[in-house]
């Protein structure tokens, strides 16, 4: 029997009436299912944007001479933005404007990012710093409708220096985003503000391999990576508790990883770079990956729920 992929919304309908109906055990409202789906939904969605943005960013920087400090432009563009570069402003700005179309075959993005470089600064220098802001950046995920929107400003560090043009022969390219004040809007209509504190390492297997780590820590917790208030008004932390790759070979998707989050309320781990079985699985292509999320209900039995992403 061909099995069907249910929208998010749709698969949370279904499994709950499925744990209602079930005899067992009974299921009450603490066990948190809707909350721990939504936010780990989420988040990767907010992780994965910020990831794409910063690619864009680092491909908007590159192509310009000025901005990278080597000779000479390169011809370039971004398949669904337009790019304005402007370096006689103090700062200099590079601005990608976003026009919504569907080229990237799984999502739309609308709306504004700018890069602010100060003068006299180059990208491809040791502690080279620039400022990225969000304005009114929505994506939409085609799949079922569900957007979220992102204002704020994020700082980039070129912590090791060097350009990724050259990172064959440099082994690795060490980056970090820091953020405290980017506003998420929900689908729901809610807002909320997270902080960043993320490291991404550059290096080459067949193509660019990006590694992602948290930096921060709070309370006892360490590789904190986004921090903040959820959408159901609750206190949170995501730490990464082991490195989130994306390849350059997967269309610069995420191919695995696992990261933690903490509430109040509840904890859940995010298994990444799954089949639709939830086991390690290689590049699908243009196919699907799925997440899986596990969590303890209030009886002490584990829960599953597997998710596309």
């Amino acid at each position: 029997m061909k099995s069907r992929i249910l929208s998010l919304p749709t698969a949370i309908f279904s499994l709950s009436l499925l744990f209602t109906s079930c005899q067992k055990e009974k299921i009450t409202a603490t066990d948190y299912y809707t909350e721990t789906t939504l936010h780990s939904d989420d988040q990767s969605r907010f992780s994965t944007e910020i990831d794409g943005v910063a690619n864009d960013a680092n491909a908007a920087l590159e192509i310009t001479a000025g901005f990278a400090g080597r000779n000479g432009d390169i011809q370039s563009s971004i398949c669904d933005a337009t790019i304005a570069v402007d370096t006689l402003s103090s700062p200099r700005t590079i601005t990608i404007t976003y026009n919504g179309s569907n080229c990237l075959g799984n999502r739309s993005r609308n709306g504004v990012i700018v890069i602010s470089m100060a003068q006299g600064v180059r990208w491809k220098n040791a502690g080279a710093i620039l400022n990225v802001s969000f304005q009114n950046f929505k994506v939409t995920r085609l799949g079922d409708n569900k957007s979220i929107t992102l204002n704020g400003t994020q700082t980039y560090t070129n912590v090791s220096g060097g350009l990724l043009i050259n990172l064959v022969t440099l082994t690795t390219i060490t980056h970090t985003i820091t953020s405290s004040n980017i506003s998420i809007t929900f689908d729901n209509g809610q807002q909320r503000n997270w902080q960043v504190a993320r490291q991404r390492v550059f290096s080459f297997n067949n193509g660019i391999v990006i590694t992602t780590t948290g930096t921060q820590t709070e309370g006892t917790t360490t590789g904190v990576a986004e921090w903040g208030t959820n959408r159901f008004g609750n206190p949170f932390k995501t730490s990464v508790t082991q490195p989130l790759i994306i390849r350059q070979d997967c269309n610069f998707r995420m191919v695995s990883g696992k990261v933690a989050h903490a509430t109040n309320l509840f904890n859940a781990t995010v298994t990444f770079g799954l089949d639709a079985a939830g086991a390690v699985t290689t590049c699908p292509g243009t196919g699907t990956y799925y997440l899986k999320i596990g969590w303890t209900g209030p009886s002490g039995l584990a829960r599953i729920v597997i998710l596309p992403y």
